[in-house]
């Protein structure tokens, strides 16, 4: 090529390094790489349709509920299932599957997020509470033992409300929008309780497998800070706050020690 028509350096490099054609919206955390949103939306879907493929996570025909809890995590999760399953024809009855927690200040307003999603994405939603399923709600537990195991009251609770309300709705699988980032907190978290048992299970993708209904983890591979800009990217509905009950939870420390870590690297 001539002198003359050579692209100057500079200006190439501030184009999308797959299209070579629009300005990067973003880095990617994941690769480092400087991409258009375009492409971006693209490799996100891909990389999961990839994992839900090479992983074998479904069977055409199969009734899968998605866990909703109106968060980041989760409506993208819906969103991005209910568009590949039309893309790839995966062949899909889906659900969203909600928990009440009855935590006054918190799931209500979350929950109206997921009814806005049941609208937008055309799904079928199911709400199991606490109160309907155990008689108590988390505010009123919370009233009864304080805020120093809470979390750990929840967790167990939650698990069941999900398998019963799994059940209700006949499915065949449930996925949750667990992503890398908590996978990496559950190990931490496994090492320090020194629960040996969890922790040859908890990277799993598919769990459950010898009980009625596995659970499987689309996003096992997906950073969270990749979920976060393609939710901001795609201007998705979801809600944001924290749980009033979580700050002091035992997670929260492992998640912090992570993002120590990452800043370091």
């Amino acid at each position: 090529m001539e002198e003359g028509n050579k692209i100057p350096k500079s200006a190439s490099s501030r184009l999308c390094c797959r299209c070579n054609e629009r300005k990067p919206a973003l880095k990617r955390p994941k690769t480092l790489e400087q991409i258009c949103r375009k492409c971006f939306y693209e490799v996100f879907e891909e990389e999961i349709h990839q994992v839900i493929v090479g992983n074998q996570l479904f069977k055409a025909g199969e009734r899968v509920a998605i866990g909703a809890s109106g968060g980041k995590d989760s409506t993208v999760l819906a969103y991005v299932m209910s568009e590949l399953n039309r893309r790839h024809n995966y062949g899909l009855d889906l659900f969203l599957l909600s928990v009440d927690e009855g935590i006054t200040g918190y799931r209500d307003d979350s929950l109206e997020t997921v009814k806005r999603n049941e609208v937008q994405y055309g799904l079928p939603l199911k709400i199991v509470s606490y109160k309907e399923l155990y008689g108590w709600t988390m505010d009123e537990i919370v009233k009864v033992i304080g805020l120093k195991n809470n979390c750990t009251f929840c967790g167990v609770f939650r698990r069941q409300a999900l398998d019963r309300g799994a059940a209700y709705l006949k499915v065949d699988k449930l996925v949750t929008g667990h992503n890398a980032d908590d996978i990496a907190e559950t190990v931490l978290l496994n090492i320090l309780r020194g629960d040996v048992a969890r922790l040859s299970r908890c990277t799993s993708i598919t769990t459950g497998e010898d009980g009625p209904i596995p659970r499987c983890k689309p996003f096992k591979y997906t950073y969270e800070k990749e979920i976060v800009m393609y939710a901001y990217f795609k201007k998705l509905d979801y809600f944001s706050t924290e749980c009033i009950y979580s700050p002091n939870a035992y997670r929260g420390f492992a998640r912090e020690f992570i993002k120590d870590l990452e800043r370091i690297r």
